[in-house]
């Protein structure tokens, strides 16, 4: 079972996150469109969710073994896996070193089909999970601390498959809003990252989840208009760029 702690954690001291002004004024647009996405949702409007809203976690939980086996494949090219900040420049705020990286299959709906090629059993789960909009292994080395963000857009929740778990699991954890919760290997935890997290990784072992962002169960007409801004956020410069960068990682294998 999940581990749920109350206040457990002192929340990082907020710092003013800086993005490109194209980026920023995007940001400030969406952020002023989350009222209507909280007033459609079907789930509420909490840090995290009881997993009996999203049908699809029964699967995705019993075929986390085969997650794993290629999992375990990509990692043995850990070195020359991209950090979160070369692929998602915006990143660069939460972290600069090279203990957070990254295997995409999905980015906001475009298919990196080099690395799906790969791992074709997590693909084949990943898409067939309704609304699924990203889909990526997040590694996350002995040691490394997320410091306190937020997500873009509450019309996605994000998702987390447990799939390398420290022994130590309570010192490798995640704070969403007030709750601190831990993941388990083989089970799935979903939140809103819209509210402030941190992440924490205090062991000498290292995480690997399959992160999932997912669209957010609406009524009508919030998925209607829930698609109109995700398809909007798509042509986004944040995400044009982010194509680009993993396509020229991609190049730098084929050298």
């Amino acid at each position: 079972m999940e581990k749920t702690q109350e206040h457990s954690e002192i929340p990082a001291p907020k710092r003013k996150r800086k993005h490109r002004p194209s980026v920023a004024v995007g940001l400030w647009i969406i952020k002023r469109l989350e009222n209507v996405i909280r007033r459609y949702s079907t789930v509420g409007d909490s840090p995290f969710f009881d997993n009996k809203h999203f049908p699809w976690i029964p699967t995705l939980e019993a075929n986390w073994e085969n997650v794993l086996r290629e999992v375990e494949l990509v990692l043995k090219d850990r070195e020359r896996l991209p950090n979160f900040q070369d692929i998602s420049k915006d990143q660069v705020s939460l972290t600069q070193d090279d203990q957070w990286k990254t295997f995409f299959l999905y980015g906001y709906g475009y298919k990196m089909d080099g690395n799906c090629t790969r791992c074709p059993e997590t693909t084949k789960l990943v898409e067939s999970i309704p609304g699924m909009f990203t889909a990526f292994f997040s590694i996350l080395e002995p040691g490394k601390t997320i410091r306190q963000h937020r997500g873009p857009y509450n019309g996605l929740l994000r998702a987390h498959l447990g799939v390398i778990v420290p022994k130590e699991k309570e010192k490798c954890r995640i704070r969403v809003g007030d709750q601190v919760r831990h993941w388990e290997t083989g089970q799935c935890m979903v939140f809103d990252d819209t509210y402030p997290h941190q992440v924490w990784n205090e062991t000498d072992e290292r995480r690997v989840v399959l992160f999932l962002d997912v669209q957010r169960p609406l009524a009508w007409p919030g998925r209607i208009f829930n698609k109109l801004v995700l398809q909007l956020i798509r042509w986004s410069p944040f995400i044009q760029d982010a194509r680009r960068n993993h396509r020229a990682w991609e190049e730098g294998l084929e050298r």
